[in-house]
């Protein structure tokens, strides 16, 4: 759902050689919603892609934020850094559940939040994954992204800087030598429904096993 007050164009990557609903993209005017229908063990990633221009015969253009190669429908590419994402596992021959979460790893865009549809009275046993406040009005300046002088998203520190210690390569690999930095502090302060680095499973990653999810591009806070 498009709760934006501006069209959106979300992207779909399927893992695991899983089908890609809708070829990977679509527009999403404000207000309207999508229905997607996967397979019970479907796993894959949803983002939001903002400021799109396609040629409405080609498909062919360009996005400000989360494009993937200038296509409409992704087909298998996936976003280009910073994109808010939106990951899920819905099951496997090793659990029954769902896996999901909402991921600032890659950094920030758009709010997103992702939602079991189940009774209330099973409500206790789900987790909702989200980044519902605007990353963008705290983005450090060495982090932010603008176009036309817009702020459009913020960087992660992994992707400004390439330095191991931010992307928990080389010498920080592995949970034990990678610790949130101060960004990734930040991050998790402002969205701590989020994913905020690498490692943060304790608090990122939800389960539940929900018949429906709603995944909603700028959910009220």
């Amino acid at each position: 759902m498009n709760n934006c007050n501006a069209t959106i164009w979300p992207g779909i990557l399927a893992t695991g050689g899983k089908n890609t609903p809708l070829g990977g993209g679509f527009c999403l005017h404000s207000g309207r919603r999508q229905f997607l229908r996967v397979s019970h063990n479907w796993s894959g990633r949803v983002w939001a892609r903002q400021g799109c221009d396609f040629d409405r015969h080609t498909g062919i253009g360009a996005c400000q934020t989360g494009d993937c190669n200038g296509l409409l429908q992704c087909k298998g590419i996936g976003g280009k850094p910073p994109a808010t994402v939106v990951e899920m596992t819905f099951g496997s021959p090793a659990s029954p559940l769902h896996f999901y979460d909402v991921s600032t790893v890659d950094g920030f865009n758009l709010p997103v939040s992702m939602v079991p549809l189940v009774r209330r009275e099973m409500m206790g046993g789900c987790g909702v994954a989200a980044c519902e406040v605007d990353l963008n009005m705290y983005c450090p300046a060495a982090l932010v992204v603008k176009t036309q002088e817009k702020v459009v998203g913020c960087k992660s520190p992994c992707l400004a800087t390439g330095f191991p210690r931010f992307c928990c390569t080389g010498d920080f690999s592995g949970a034990e030598k990678c610790q949130p930095t101060v960004f990734g502090r930040l991050f998790k302060t402002v969205c701590p429904r989020a994913y905020s680095h690498p490692f943060d499973e304790k608090t990122g990653l939800k389960t539940c096993k929900a018949p429906r999810y709603v995944i909603t591009f700028c959910p009220p806070t």
